[in-house]
């Protein structure tokens, strides 16, 4: 059942039903969360069971009802948490006193639905699975990590993990499409048991539409945690060169390539970054598979559009290690040397999290004052990375955007992922 928040004055239901009354059914069948109401409630003909503050019983029927048209807001979901003790969770690498949200260990399918989130599978029940079938909750992410049953249960630090596979095929033969990704962890999931688990996914193609392998992050909080290392260099070049080799292989069996390293393989080997166009589709971008090469090939596709800035003033673009080396590399010195504009690209070093940190997404607002107060001009426009704020322009350690400006006491503009607007913006 689900508890009414709010219901809009143009609702049908205005003045019958409450705040605080719960819709029980829907056409006869129970409504167990808002996900679920969305879907029961498309149809045209409606019957809704209530009940109000005391426990009576409200029935009301419509006819040639517009789907969406009931104007009834509801108390959010309960999140469905994880059960695992993932020895790579980046929940466990974090220090006490942050924000709330932030310590939640989510395992919820409507959230792998609805927001992309990466889910393990690890609650999954048979009823969630027909469900998932019936209401065509496509596409979801499943992080796979291993389909060594064995070695997932150990990576994911729970015995009672069931296979992956079986679950993956009864989804994809149902017509659900899955993206999936492995959190490579050197010494464990790597080597032979990655190329199983790419031999194994691959057959799945389509419904198993693609896979993510990116590296595991490690922060400086990891007292007491399990034992993990991040890729050398040499490492990442050997991660980069067996994945292509894979790629070549599922173009000529299945007219994909299916697999995708992370960028962050391609920037720690050094190695330059694939055309735009290997990477298909981009199924994997939020996962950040080839939004470096996005955001440079658009850059470079509308960059002449700033030859008519005329400016002295001076920009100053944070961002994380990560994307540094690229943007110090690539985009710096045609800003500098063919427009002549003064704008400086500068990695910002993550000391809240610890140095292995590198992705601007987790740089703290202290952070970025830092960056920020040490050889930057009081007249210097600071631009921010788009994703270093949450909706609330709150920081990870919630420092606010507006005491953040207070704090460097300089114009600042939170950027967008198109850098070349960004600048226009910049210079306007």
């Amino acid at each position: 059942m689900l508890k009414i928040r709010a219901v809009d004055p143009d609702s049908p239901l205005f003045g019958q039903i409450r705040p605080g009354y719960r819709l029980i059914a829907i056409n006869g069948r129970e409504v167990v969360d808002n996900l679920d109401f969305q879907f029961k409630s498309s149809d045209e003909r409606l019957e809704l069971v209530f009940d109000d503050a005391h426990g009576h019983r409200l029935d009301y029927s419509f006819n040639e009802l517009y789907p969406g048209s009931l104007g009834i807001t509801f108390e959010d979901d309960k999140i469905k948490r994880c059960k695992c003790n993932c020895v790579f969770c980046f929940i466990h690498q974090q220090p006490k006193g942050m924000r709330r949200a932030l310590y939640v260990k989510d395992e919820d399918f409507r959230l792998s639905f609805t927001h992309g989130n990466f889910i393990t599978l690890s609650n999954i029940t048979e009823e969630d699975l027909q469900r998932i079938v019936e209401q065509r909750l496509s596409p979801i992410y499943i992080s796979v990590h291993t389909t060594d049953d064995r070695l997932r249960r150990c990576m994911l630090r729970n015995e009672k993990l069931t296979p992956i596979l079986p679950h993956l095929r009864f989804l994809v033969e149902n017509g659900i499409t899955v993206h999936t990704q492995v959190v490579l962890c050197p010494d464990l999931n790597n080597g032979p048991a990655l190329k199983k688990t790419i031999e194994d996914l691959t057959p799945l193609f389509p419904g198993v539409s693609s896979l993510a392998v990116v590296p595991v992050g490690l922060t400086r909080y990891r007292e007491h945690l399990p034992k993990l290392r991040l890729h050398t260099p040499e490492e990442a070049s050997e991660v980069v060169e067996f994945i292509e080799k894979m790629q070549r292989v599922n173009i000529k069996k299945i007219g994909s390539r299916f697999v995708w390293a992370a960028d962050e393989f391609y920037i720690v080997a050094g190695r330059q970054l694939p055309s735009l166009s290997s990477y298909e589709e981009m199924p994997q971008f939020e996962n950040g598979v080839g939004m470096a090469r996005q955001f440079i090939t658009d850059f470079n596709r509308r960059r002449n559009t700033l030859k008519k800035i005329k400016s002295g003033k001076r920009a100053v673009l944070l961002t994380g290690q990560s994307a540094g080396s690229f943007m110090k590399g690539q985009i710096e010195p045609f800003l500098r040397d063919k427009l002549g504009l003064e704008v400086v690209v500068r990695p910002v070093a993550n000391d809240f999290w610890g140095q292995s940190v590198t992705v601007s997404g987790l740089l703290t607002g202290q952070d970025l004052v830092k960056a920020i107060k040490k050889n930057t001009r009081k007249q210097d426009t600071v631009v921010l990375p788009p994703n270093c704020l949450n909706h609330d322009d709150l920081f990870l350690d919630d420092l606010s955007l507006d005491e953040f400006a207070r704090q460097v006491n300089r114009p600042v503009l939170v950027g967008s992922y198109d850098l070349v607007d960004t600048l226009l913006e910049v210079y306007s």
